[in-house]
């Protein structure tokens, strides 16, 4: 059993990180403020070459597989939640839902955009009223004879007022249940779809979120994901990726918490002591660490699983469920350790605490993993 990262996922993490640090650090609390989505900073992730890690270098990705992808999620993470939201949602829903069950066609059409950090891509699935019942749709996507005409709202959907494909879940047949949805590739071109609102958040609002409105909005029919009702069997699979990398990006807002409270607590000075000489405060980043470290390993195991083609449903809603909640709890103990400066903005705890909020929630909620774990262990 190996514990050390190879050698090339080292270079890759080493480079995310240099980057991180110079570009992104000094302007994540001024993007989440300002509510905008940086760019730029997507700009040049693509130019260092990772903004498809996971994807085969034929469609212009890296060619890396699922573990450099988490170890990039969590660099990102450990600087600015909302940067590691974007990429995540853009790598795991936008693109690899495109090579994995695309034709050649659509793969060089849509997905090397992608892969070569051109465009930005999103998926659409939550609806106003489903909610945790995902498969609960209203959506529908009518045969018109070469077209596919969509109606509907989506909701909740990271990126896609700056994406350059969506993927659009869809109701092709309403008597099928499970087996009438279908996915089609939605661009910003195509005329009868609109962004209706960019939602301001509790945090992560360097990320978009929006809602879509789909009226009569026309597709050519080769913008089917695969075969019609393959749609929910294509959103499973992609949700345990999917769960793999929020994991990843949990485990990179708890570290950088833990690196604000612990590099506060040995500067910060009371009754002639860093207050990390106090037991009170030692204890809270001694936690802080176990937990992280125990997060890290069950996500790199999930991803490692995941390359080798293992069933990953219960490791990948493992890891997650336990990297969200980590998370969580590392940002808020990193708010306790800095008192009444946790609570300014002036300093990056209260950032990853309000951020990794939506780690327990999105990708399916800590509730809805413990149902997949109940199910899983027969239960």
């Amino acid at each position: 059993m190996e514990f050390t990262l190879p050698t090339e996922h080292r270079h890759v993490r080493a480079t995310v990180r240099e980057f991180a640090e110079a570009e992104i650090a000094p302007i994540a609390q001024d993007i989440e403020d300002e509510h905008r989505f940086p760019a730029e900073i997507f700009e040049r992730l693509g130019e260092l070459d990772v903004m498809g890690v996971p994807i085969d270098e034929r469609w212009g990705g890296l060619g890396g597989d699922s573990l450099m992808y988490a170890v990039v999620c969590e660099e990102l993470g450990r600087v600015s939640g909302a940067v590691g939201l974007s990429y995540a949602a853009h790598t795991s829903l936008g693109s690899k839902p495109i090579e994995n069950f695309g034709t050649d066609a659509q793969r060089a059409r849509w997905l090397e955009p992608l892969a070569t950090g051109e465009r930005l891509g999103a998926w659409a699935l939550t609806e106003p009223g489903s909610g945790s019942d995902a498969s609960d749709m209203d959506t529908t996507a009518e045969r018109d004879g070469d077209e596919y005409v969509i109606d509907g709202i989506k909701q909740f959907i990271t990126n896609a007022s700056v994406a350059g494909s969506v993927l659009v879940k869809a109701v092709t047949d309403p008597d099928a249940g499970y087996d009438g949805i279908s996915t089609f590739i939605v661009s910003p071109e195509d005329d009868g779809w609109t962004v209706t609102t960019e939602w301001t958040k509790m945090g992560l609002n360097a990320s978009p979120t929006c809602e879509l409105q789909f009226d009569d909005c026309r597709v050519p029919a080769d913008r089917l994901l695969g075969e019609e009702g393959d749609g929910w069997a294509q959103t499973r699979k992609t949700l345990d990726g999917g769960r793999i990398s929020i994991a990843a990006l949990s485990v990179g807002l708890a570290q950088g918490a833990f690196e604000a409270a612990r590099s506060y607590a040995t500067e910060r000075e009371q009754f002639d002591r860093p207050i990390s000489k106090f037991d009170a405060v030692r204890d809270k980043l001694v936690e802080m660490d176990r937990k992280i470290e125990r997060s890290r390993l069950l996500t790199q195991k999930a991803a490692t699983m995941y390359d080798d083609g293992e069933d990953v449903t219960r490791i990948a809603s493992l890891a997650k469920l336990d990297a969200s909640e980590t998370a969580r709890e590392v940002g808020e103990a990193a708010v306790q350790v800095l008192g009444g400066y946790g609570y300014l903005t002036d300093y990056a705890p209260q950032r990853f605490y309000r951020d990794a909020k939506l780690m327990e929630i999105g990708e399916g909620t800590s509730e809805i993993q413990r149902l997949v774990l109940g199910r899983e262990l027969g239960l």
